[in-house]
């Protein structure tokens, strides 16, 4: 699922100049996009840099980077929480008359 993708033919400075602001804001933990779009950066992050030769004159570089978000993954239920929950499950309710 495609979430921002954009394409454009730009000059070399301004490429330069996208990739230090991109920089910026992965140390910021942060990556900015489209109209007021952010995506949360984890502490580490997979890189990968292929650089190919596509014909005579045509070359392309590709940066990609990856995660995963730990905040995604549930965390686990803490086990004195959970034995609490059912040491008050196993009692009975007291009633009016006790």
């Amino acid at each position: 699922m495609d979430i921002y993708e954009d394409e454009r033919t730009v000059s070399r400075a301004d490429l330069a100049a996208w990739l230090r602001q991109v920089a910026n804001q992965l140390e910021t933990g942060q990556i900015f996009y489209g109209a007021a779009g952010t995506l949360a950066v984890a502490d580490q992050v997979n890189c990968e840099l292929e650089i190919e030769q596509e014909g005579k004159d045509e070359y392309s570089v590709e940066i990609e980077f990856s995660w995963t978000n730990p905040k995604a993954t549930p965390a686990a239920e803490p086990v004195a929480e959970k034995a609490a929950e059912e040491d008050s499950a196993d009692e009975e309710p007291a009633t009016a008359a006790e």
